[in-house]
C-alpha cells in the first residue's frame, strides 16, 4: 500500500480508521512459510486481527480460536472448521457441546486443565462424536496442564475409544526477543514427547508452538525479528520429534500490515508545548509497551510541507490527561485538515482499546488489496447505544 493509496483511502473513507493492506497480509505468512520450511504449518491467532481471516484463508494453514464469538466469525466466513484449533481458558459446556453437535469433531479442541478434558470427553461420548484434542501443556501460569496432568491422562487415554490426543500445545509469552528461552522450551517439550513414547507408548501426531516472535514497534528498538525467527528455525530443525510443527502466531503476523489514521483537528500552544489534536486517540490505538508515548512508533505526516520540524505532543479526542498518543514527535507545521497514519497498527488494537470510554463512535475498518481495491467492513459505529440504560429494547436484549 502505497502513500498515493493512503491518500485516496482518505479523500473516500471518514477518519479516524484502520486500513488493513490484504496483501502485506498474505505476503507475510508466505515469508514465514519459507523461513521455516514445508514441515511447519502456519497457525493465525485470530485474536490478533479477526477481519483477517477470510483474508487469510488458503495461506494460513490453520486459526486458532479462542471464544465462541471467534468461532462464528470463521463460521460466518466460510471457513473450513477442520482447520480450526478451538482453544481458550474456559469453555462453556453448551459451547462444546454445541460445537461438537454442529461440527462433527472436524475441527481441533485444546483441553486447558484435567476437567476440560472431561468435559470434552464426556461430550464425546453422550454425542457419540468423536473429537481430537491438543493437550495444553502450562508454563507456570493459569493456562494447560501440569506435566502430571498430562502424563495420567495419557496413561487412561484407552478408556476413551472416541476420544483422539492428536499432541500437545505450549505457548508462553508474546514479544519473544531472546531466542534462548524458545530454543530450551523446544528442548522441554522434545524430551516430554520422548518419555510420553517410554512410558505409554504415545506418540504425538501434532505438536503446536507459541514462540511469541517479536515486533519491532518504535522507532529506537533494535529489530529482534530475524535472528528470533532464525534461530527458532534451527531449532525446530534439531527436534528428535519428527511429526508436523504448528507455530501459532498472531501479532507478527497482523501488526506489519495495517495502519490508523487520524485527522488533525485543533492546533495551540499550552505553556510552551505544542499541542497536535487529532479525532483519534488511545481508545483506538494501542501499541505494546507504549509506555504512555514515551516511544516513538512510525508515523507519517500526510501534508507536511517539509522545512524545519518541531516538537510537538499528539493528543486525541478523550477528555483525559492520558489521552497522548506521542510525546516531543518532531513534525513539520502540522495543520488542521491534515492526517497523521500510524503505521503497524494491524494487530489488537481495533479490539484491545478501551473503546467504549466516553461513547465516541468506533472506527471505520477498511480492507485494502491492488486487485480488490478498498472495501469497507464496518461503517462509523455508534457506541452511545451500548453505553445506554435507555436504549430500546436493552432490558429484552438482557433476556429480562
Amino acid at each position: 500500500m502505497t502513500r498515493a493509496d493512503l491518500s485516496e483511502a482518505i479523500r473516500r473513507f471518514e477518519t479516524p480508521f484502520y486500513i488493513f493492506d490484504k496483501d502485506a497480509a498474505v505476503q507475510r505468512v508466505r515469508m514465514l512459510k519459507n523461513t521455516f520450511g514445508p514441515r511447519v504449518k502456519i497457525c493465525y491467532a485470530m485474536k490478533a486481527n479477526p477481519f483477517l481471516v477470510k483474508v487469510l484463508e488458503g495461506t494460513a494453514d490453520c486459526f486458532e480460536v479462542c471464544s465462541p464469538g471467534e468461532l462464528r466469525i470463521c463460521a460466518r466466513a466460510g471457513l473450513n472448521m477442520s482447520g480450526v484449533v478451538l482453544s481458550g481458558v474456559y469453555k462453556k459446556p453448551e459451547d462444546i457441546y454445541g460445537t461438537l453437535e454442529t461440527y462433527r469433531g472436524e475441527n481441533l479442541f485444546t483441553a486447558e486443565s484435567p476437567a476440560q478434558w472431561a468435559l470434552l470427553a464426556e461430550a464425546a461420548g453422550r454425542l457419540n462424536t468423536p473429537v481430537r484434542i491438543l493437550l495444553r501443556l502450562t508454563v507456570g501460569n493459569q493456562f494447560g496442564m501440569d506435566e502430571a496432568d498430562i502424563r495420567r491422562i495419557i496413561a487412561g487415554r484407552a478408556q476413551y475409544p472416541l476420544v483422539r490426543i492428536a499432541g500437545l500445545q505450549l505457548f508462553t509469552a508474546t514479544q519473544r526477543k531472546n531466542p534462548q528461552r524458545m530454543c530450551r522450551e523446544l528442548q522441554m517439550l522434545d524430551q516430554f514427547l520422548d518419555e510420553l513414547h517410554a512410558q505409554y507408548g504415545y506418540t504425538a501426531q501434532i505438536l503446536e508452538y507459541g514462540p511469541g516472535l517479536p515486533v519491532r514497534y518504535f522507532d529506537d528498538e533494535p529489530d529482534f525479528e530475524a535472528e528470533t525467527a532464525d534461530a527458532l528455525r534451527r531449532q525446530l530443525d534439531a527436534l528428535r520429534y519428527t511429526g508436523p510443527v504448528i507455530l501459532e502466531l498472531g501479532r507478527s503476523i497482523a501488526a506489519p500490515c495495517g495502519d490508523y489514521v487520524t485527522k488533525i483537528v485543533d492546533i495551540k500552544t499550552n505553556c510552551g508545548t505544542r499541542y497536535c489534536l487529532v479525532d483519534g486517540g488511545i481508545h483506538q490505538l494501542n501499541y505494546f509497551g507504549q509506555m504512555m508515548a514515551m516511544k516513538r512508533p512510525p508515523v507519517t505526516h500526510l501534508g507536511a510541507r517539509g522545512g524545519k520540524s518541531e516538537e510537538w505532543t499528539v493528543c486525541g479526542a478523550l477528555c483525559t490527561i492520558n489521552d497522548v498518543l506521542l510525546k516531543s514527535y518532531p513534525l513539520s507545521s502540522p495543520q488542521t485538515g491534515e492526517h497523521l497514519v500510524f503505521g503497524r497498527a494491524g494487530a489488537y488494537s481495533m479490539t484491545e482499546c478501551p473503546a467504549l470510554f466516553l461513547s465516541r463512535d468506533l472506527p471505520q475498518i477498511i480492507l485494502y488489496s491492488a486487485a480488490d481495491g478498498f472495501r469497507c467492513v464496518r461503517g462509523p459505529f455508534r457506541t452511545d447505544a451500548l453505553n445506554s440504560a435507555d436504549e430500546p429494547d436493552s432490558e429484552r436484549k438482557c433476556g429480562i
